[in-house]
């Protein structure tokens, strides 16, 4: 288990090349979800997601032959920019394996960035692809498991407990773990007490399967999230959300697409629906814990274009009619 001592750690490896994003009340959505909340705007960090914190700290603590040889990761989207860009950053080769589903402003970033993307059908397939060029002398830059990207990770539970007022229940989105796993030991030692919630799309149930079952399973993925499709969690982020996670929440696709506009209507802020998961699942906390709730949302990544979210709201019946004139 990551401790809050490596998380600390981290939070000092990585200053420097990653933001300390705000930690801000949000009235808008303290008024449309009827409880005062308190926002982590990840989606301002470099890369636009919280990605780059575990991204930098593997690439800052590789050695030199592997620095030299280059690196690997496999994305769905925000790891594959986080890994290209930081490498790029740092002078370290980066090849970044995508499947097709992942959003061509992901795969246009990366390539920018000077890395070698490589695509394959599906997300097994890109997982599969890794261990390729792991074979050719690359190191591997997993986006969940791997305690060096874990404590990283946890780096924003670090800041959100240093920089919040008071909260009972704090919701991470869930795609491999490595978030919720980080933020949920931080938060376990920092503010003893605060509930820690996962949320998953109801097409990319990793964490909610493993919980089912007793430890990781491979899970059939079909979200249109690609950024929380991972084709399994992992014995290590299943230890620490099966010991520090209240619970696992499923929502629809519609229903995070759906609090992606919610969050552009209220908060005022452009996120993705891996951070739109978070307000359907927040009124469902709300009616298990009740009116006291002080809530907390790690709004992860906001990469997601307008041409994007304007396709998903056609595609679920989404779009808002404009208010007519008196």
């Amino acid at each position: 288990m990551v401790t809050v001592a490596e998380v600390e750690a981290a939070a000092e490896r990585i200053a420097g090349h990653v933001v300390r994003t705000p930690t801000v009340p949000s009235p808008g959505l303290s008024d449309f979800l009827g409880a005062p909340v308190t926002v982590k705007l990840e989606l301002l960090q470099r890369t636009g997601s919280f990605k780059a914190r575990g991204a930098t700290a593997k690439l800052l603590a590789l050695g030199e032959a592997e620095r030299a040889a280059g690196v690997v990761a496999v994305s769905g989207g925000n790891h594959g920019i986080a890994t290209a860009v930081m490498a790029g950053a740092l002078g370290i080769g980066a090849t970044v394996v995508m499947p097709r589903s992942a959003p061509d402003r992901a795969v246009a970033v990366a390539e920018a960035a000077g890395a070698n993307v490589v695509l394959a059908d599906t997300m097994d397939e890109a997982f599969a692809l890794v261990d390729a060029f792991r074979a050719k002398g690359l190191a591997l830059v997993h986006p969940f498991d791997d305690p060096v990207v874990i404590a990283a990770q946890g780096t924003v539970g670090l800041e959100f407990a240093q920089d919040a007022g008071e909260l009972t229940d704090v919701l991470v989105s869930i795609g491999g773990g490595g978030l919720i796993s980080g933020v949920a030991a931080a938060l376990h030692e920092l503010r003893p007490g605060v509930r820690v919630w996962g949320v998953e799309t109801e097409g990319a149930r990793a964490m909610s399967e493993a919980l089912a079952s007793g430890g990781p399973v491979p899970v059939e993925l079909s979200s249109i999230v690609s950024t929380l499709s991972a084709p399994s969690a992992s014995p290590l982020t299943y230890e620490h959300v099966s010991a520090l996670v209240t619970d696992v929440l499923t929502v629809s696709d519609a229903e995070a697409v759906r609090g992606t506009l919610d969050l552009a209507d209220h908060a005022k802020v452009w996120a993705e629906p891996a951070a739109g998961c978070l307000l359907p699942a927040a009124r469902r906390v709300l009616e298990r814990v009740g009116g006291d709730a002080r809530l907390g949302l790690v709004v992860c990544g906001g990469n997601a274009t307008t041409a994007d979210v304007a396709a998903w709201a056609d595609r679920f019946g989404l779009r808002r009619p404009l208010p007519e004139r008196p």
